[in-house]
């Protein structure tokens, strides 16, 4: 794998769907399955597997018609979730198995009322049993936000000795700063014996906001894979978005990061899972919201008729959206209305302009927003008027 590939493990059918109200059939996850691929994502976690007859099914059927994408099945550190989930996968091109155990103090303690040294012995006999069956294993140190950096290297070597392919250190209650979750990765990229082997992957929630921007200091640190989801659903308060890590490394080349997603396909991708889960995206979402390339206040309004980069630091066509949305409202300003006003077919003098302007604020006043309907309306009082002045 290229240094500066980081790959994308897509997780909207597994921890995205654990989201109360948002279970899916096995043919509406085939239908996300299949547009997965078409995005680019590397790897598709279609499942846990042995939690119900309905997962394990659907994983088998994904597996069959997945091209592109590895695709992976959830289990614990059992060996019957492994075996289910290895059964799952036999169709499967590219399959992996990814398994894990609690890692911090308070799993291990509260958890499963054991000791770190057994923890590592779990982790080390899951890992060597689902290497008997697939050669691509993820373990998965669940926690490890919480767990204290030197436990973790020595859990990772562990697995890595076990046969290991892929590390994932989840920040699983959302708690790291970016400055301490990438520093975690740096520590383990440089005390971990046989990691320059591995990948490291970011799995971050959102519980405080920092999905996005931890998953990103994780990547700047040395991790190579990002786990996420489309609109950033999952758990509590979700995962890290896929579209916002992705959309982030491509607007900031510096980072020399870059990813195999056709970001074109981003949007109608954030529609067809919103659509499919009956899970809203909120208008200010992040890259996919209905209000991310939406303009209202006039002096944005203005800069971005001149030239859209004085207020877009993406172009909405990058990510599937057709244009930029000029919204009028009180807010706005001369430049706005005679933009829109052009759009539907009236050029306006500066005369007609004035006059319009008047009659659009009495309007706007009234309403939340005034549409075209409402732009047809005052054109026809403006050219009243004209004609009355003309006499």
């Amino acid at each position: 794998m290229q240094d500066n590939k980081v790959q994308i493990f897509d997780t909207t059918l597994r921890d995205g769907e654990q989201v109360p109200g948002c279970k899916l059939d096995t043919k509406q996850k085939l239908v996300i399955a299949e547009r997965l691929d078409v995005l680019g994502v590397n790897v598709i976690e279609a499942g846990f597997p042995v939690s119900s007859p309905g997962d394990f099914n659907s994983v088998s059927e994904i597996a069959k018609i997945v091209k592109n994408a590895t695709v992976c099945g959830l289990t614990r550190a059992v060996e019957n979730d492994i075996k289910v989930a290895a059964e799952a996968l036999k169709f499967a091109n590219h399959p992996r198995i990814h398994t894990g155990i609690g890692t911090s103090d308070s799993h291990i303690k509260f958890k499963f009322n054991s000791t770190r040294e057994a923890v590592i012995e779990r982790a080390v006999k899951a890992v060597s049993y689902a290497k008997t069956f697939v050669e691509d294993v993820e373990f998965y140190a669940e926690d490890a936000g919480r767990t204290d950096n030197e436990f973790l290297a020595r859990v990772c070597e562990a697995v890595i000795k076990a046969g290991a392919t892929v590390l994932n250190i989840p920040d699983t209650t959302g708690y790291c700063l970016p400055e301490e979750y990438g520093a975690k990765i740096k520590y383990l990229r440089d005390n971990v014996k046989g990691v320059e082997n591995v990948t490291l992957s970011c799995h971050c929630h959102n519980d405080l906001g920092m999905a996005t921007a931890n998953s990103i200091s994780g990547v700047i640190n040395g991790a190579r894979q990002i786990e996420c989801t489309i609109n950033g659903i999952g758990e509590r308060a979700g995962n890290t978005a896929l579209e916002e890590v992705v959309m982030v490394l491509k607007q900031h080349p510096y980072l020399n990061l870059e990813t195999s997603i056709n970001t074109k396909l981003l949007y109608d991708t954030s529609i067809m899972v919103r659509e499919s889960m009956g899970m809203p995206v909120q208008p200010n979402k992040a890259i996919v919201g209905a209000n991310a390339f939406a303009h209202s206040s006039g002096i944005h309004q203005d800069g971005v008729i001149k030239n859209r980069e004085t207020y877009e630091i993406m172009d909405p066509e990058d990510v599937g959206v057709t244009e930029s949305a000029i919204v009028l409202t009180a807010r706005s300003g001369r430049a706005a209305l005679a933009y829109r006003a052009k759009k539907i077919g009236y050029e306006l003098t500066k005369v007609q302009l004035d006059t319009a302007y008047t009659s659009f604020l009495n309007t706007a006043d009234k309403q939340k927003e005034v549409k075209d309907k409402d732009i047809h309306a005052i054109m026809a009082e403006v050219n009243k008027i004209s004609k009355i002045a003309m006499l």
